[in-house]
């Protein structure tokens, strides 16, 4: 596995191989959604047209009420390409420096930001100031502070602020929260949440702390931080949490190669999450209740999310997770809908007050209280 994009890519190509049924049947088949495919279509411009747009853009195609209308991007050739491929006329095209002329445009309702990190704060907030929706790629910022202006400055604007969390639209995985929330795990005692690969192409920018602010746990042991959160169904109070290094060369100052971390819920139910970039075929969240438990690995990854509780398998299909993700959002934005899980801007600064307090912790060596 070379890098982290081949490893998407692979997971990717690995899901198209599954029948899917469609992003309304998906929908119908969730206890929590509820969907309207006749109601107003949320037109989109994409944000940094790299490796995981491509994923959104592919997935979109197959959208009921989410379409892309626009495109941002710094290399002329890929407006160029993509334009085409979406039928996106070039009056809809923008670049870094020019793109705040989208507040003139009223053939785009949002932007979906998927640029490096360290971009998310100043974009959405250029977005927000042209008066248009911001959907951030997580994490949503690069502390908690950085993202807690996000929120409020697109408050002040009007918009909405939305975060991709895509799994908080995945069947199983709201099938398991239903059943939590039903009392049928009885009450919640542990979790296990991990997340890692072996990353590849030490000059990514992902191991660039100025671009992506620490290392595995900003990308991916976010998975764990956040789905702590929703598996549980509180908001932790305590963290603790220990770093190791192999490679300092690879993982310089400030991007963290491996993190295991600790949090402690009000319930007295505690948590246990590995974050890495070091170990591959790490995707599993584990949650056990004095009545019975759920498993779900993989747990995050783009192709079939697997799972299993004491009372079997589940069955619920697999939808491409973007394709989900875009149509409800269509219907946050545009009809005020409430998801069963969070993804709007204050979701995404709680999870940043986590991570800054696991990076304290860290360094500190000592358990970090949390108010969220």
């Amino acid at each position: 596995m070379d890098s982290r994009r081949d490893f998407l890519q692979k997971l990717a190509a690995s899901a198209i191989a599954i029948p899917f049924l469609s992003p309304a049947k998906a929908w119908e088949n969730s206890s929590f959604l509820s969907y309207n495919p006749d109601g107003p279509v949320l037109r989109v411009a994409l944000m940094g047209l790299g490796g995981y747009a491509s994923i959104v853009a592919k997935a979109m195609q197959d959208c009921k009420r989410a379409k892309i209308t626009g495109l941002i991007s710094g290399t002329p050739a890929k407006l160029a390409e993509w334009g085409t491929k979406y039928n996106v006329p070039e009056k809809n095209r923008y670049n870094y420096e020019n793109f705040d002329d989208i507040k003139n445009n009223p053939e785009i309702d949002v932007v979906y930001v998927t640029t490096p990190n360290a971009l998310h704060h100043d974009q959405v907030i250029r977005v927000a100031r042209a008066g248009k929706h911001a959907i951030s790629e997580k994490p949503m910022a690069l502390n908690a502070k950085d993202g807690q202006e996000m929120v409020d400055v697109c408050a002040n604007a009007g918009v909405k602020l939305l975060v991709g969390y895509r799994m908080h639209f995945e069947p199983k995985t709201l099938e398991v929260i239903r059943m939590r929330k039903n009392g049928e795990f009885g009450k919640i005692m542990f979790f296990q949440g991990q997340s890692g690969f072996r990353i590849g192409d030490p000059n990514q920018w992902r191991l660039n702390k100025a671009l992506a602010g620490g290392g595995a746990l900003m990308d991916i042991g976010i998975y764990a931080v956040n789905g702590a959160r929703y598996m549980i169904g509180e908001e932790p109070v305590w963290v603790t949490a220990q770093e190791t290094k192999t490679d300092s060369v690879k993982f310089k100052e400030g991007v963290d190669e491996t993190i295991q971390f600790q949090m402690g819920f009000p319930s007295g139910a505690v948590a246990s999450c590995l974050s890495t970039y070091n170990m591959s075929y790490l995707d599993r969240f584990y949650l056990t209740g004095e009545k019975g438990f759920a498993e779900l690995q993989p747990s995050t990854g783009y192709g079939p999310i697997k799972g299993r509780t004491n009372k079997g398998e589940l069955t619920q299909p697999h939808v491409t997770h973007q394709t989900l993700q875009m149509d409800a959002m269509a219907g946050i934005i545009l009809d005020g809908d409430t998801p069963p899980v969070p993804v709007d801007g204050a979701e995404g600064v709680r999870d940043l007050k986590i991570i800054d307090a696991i990076y304290a912790a860290c360094a500190s060596g000592k358990r970090q209280e949390l108010n969220l």
